[in-house]
């Protein structure tokens, strides 16, 4: 034992002389787990996964369990690798360069594709911001009443104004905090009558409809799923958090720590959609046992919905859904507006970043509030931005394959990714998402010829 001691000591001084790093302390290799240390690195990710479940989704996944009930909770299952694989690929895109998506268009692609590709990204996100500030206001109006309009401006004005004033580690750690809101749903579980058999039948047995109604249905639900500013979201953020930390450099420069800050991009992003989905499919089997279950299978918004449940599952039922709305909307509308400023800022190459003051990136900030204003101002006109909360998932959808096609080719490309390109099982699973989102629409196509055929 003795001369075991001896020796190992001897190795260690050898490696310390060669210039090594210094052997981990015993304590620090064996060290137990600890779940608060754990979610501290949880950060894009985990508020990438919450945020895709914003009002728009909730209307979304209330719309398809009112209409097709447990029948329609498979596509949970089969979205949940296919999100994580095409969110993991945009996160190791930000940190191993050091820019977003829209950086890396602008450095190594034509300005046109890069122009409509923004272009496109900000109209989308803007109406899903309305969507989701009519939806948040709506709920509200269920819970206090008075008139929606006011919610709308508070709604759009304190979301704003927490990004532009707050500390960007103060302002992230509301944000993660704001992410346990998505808990109502699943505590909404408890006021319906489920039939658990059905409901893990249809998890597990997909069952298809060869209709244009439930394609389209399948659309909104991988378009809301499966998202363009998610993937510009969780790349920028990492991005921005390498450039905040003084000890990192983006991966092709520095190249030591790659293998660690994987694992925690993995970790992080697989957490972040698990929850996502979690909550998702809580929504799908709540409506499904209780809306679907009684033939109510027109349902417009997640606001009514939570109006909905009322007579069925009772008014804590109610409440507690209309309070996860607009705990998500405060949650969503941020990294709405953040992804489209990250988008514009990093094509035309301004400073951006949440971390810098207002007067470091006035160009960034000012595209920020301006999303979040015209998203506002949409909720004053004759455009119903709720009845837009389905459809605009379905825009989604369709915007995303372009996008992610671009990503695949970008994240293989050597003069972007450096030794770091995207390649194994990994690769093949974002290939296969954007599959997945093409068939869908593809298919959805079909079944609108064939029904007015």
């Amino acid at each position: 034992m003795a001369n075991r001691k001896q020796t190992r000591r001897k190795n260690n001084g050898r490696r310390q002389h060669a210039g090594g790093p210094p052997p981990a302390p015993e304590k620090d290799r064996h060290r137990p787990f600890r779940f608060r240390e754990f979610l501290k690195t949880l950060g894009p990710g985990l508020i990438t996964g919450a945020s895709d479940d914003d009002p728009s989704g909730i209307g979304t996944y209330s719309q398809a369990g009112a209409q097709l009930g447990y029948g329609i909770g498979w596509t949970m299952l089969l979205t949940f690798p296919l999100m994580a694989a095409i969110q993991e690929i945009s996160a190791r895109v930000g940190r191993v360069t050091g820019h977003g998506i829209a950086g890396n268009v602008c450095r190594h692609y034509s300005m046109w594709l890069l122009n409509v590709v923004v272009a496109l990204l900000f109209v989308a996100n803007t109406i899903n911001i309305a969507a989701d500030l009519g939806a948040m206001a709506d709920a509200t109006k269920l819970l206090i009443g008075n008139h929606g309009i006011i919610y709308v401006v508070f709604f759009g004005v304190i979301s704003v104004a927490a990004q532009i004033f707050l500390d960007y580690k103060r302002y992230v750690s509301v944000l993660k905090w704001l992410t346990l809101s998505l808990f109502a749903y699943v505590g909404a579980l408890a006021f319906a009558h489920i039939s658990w058999g059905e409901a893990l039948a249809g998890v597990l047995i997909p069952r298809l409809d060869w209709s244009a109604d439930y394609f389209t249905t399948i659309v909104a639900i991988l378009g809301t799923t499966i998202s363009p500013y998610l993937f510009f979201w969780q790349a920028s953020q990492e991005a921005e958090d390498q450039r905040v930390d003084g000890t990192k450099r983006p991966l092709i420069d520095k190249h030591y720590g790659a293998r660690k800050e994987f694992s925690r991009i993995r970790a992080d992003t697989i957490v972040g959609m698990a929850f996502s989905n979690l909550i998702a499919l809580s929504i799908i089997i709540t409506v499904a046992a209780t809306l679907h279950a009684a033939g109510k299978t027109d349902i417009g918004s997640s606001a009514q919905a939570a109006e909905a449940l009322r007579p069925i599952a009772g008014p804590l039922a109610e409440v507690i859904f209309a309070l996860g709305i607009v705990g998500t909307g405060l949650l969503a509308i941020p990294v709405l507006a953040g992804a489209t400023a990250y988008a514009v800022g990093e094509g035309r190459q301004w400073p951006v970043g949440l971390a810098r003051k207002p007067k470091e990136a006035a160009a960034f900030y000012a595209v920020l509030a301006l999303s979040a204003a015209i998203g506002i101002a949409l909720n004053f006109t004759s455009i119903n931005p709720i009845s837009a909360l389905y459809w605009s998932a379905v825009i989604n959808g369709a915007l995303a394959v372009p996008v992610m096609v671009l990503l695949m080719v970008m994240s293989r490309r050597r003069d972007v990714m450096g030794r770091f390109v995207i390649r194994g099982p990994l690769y093949w699973l974002g290939w296969l998402s954007t599959a997945a989102i093409l068939l869908s629409v593809l298919a959805m196509g079909v079944g609108f010829v064939l029904g007015k055929g």
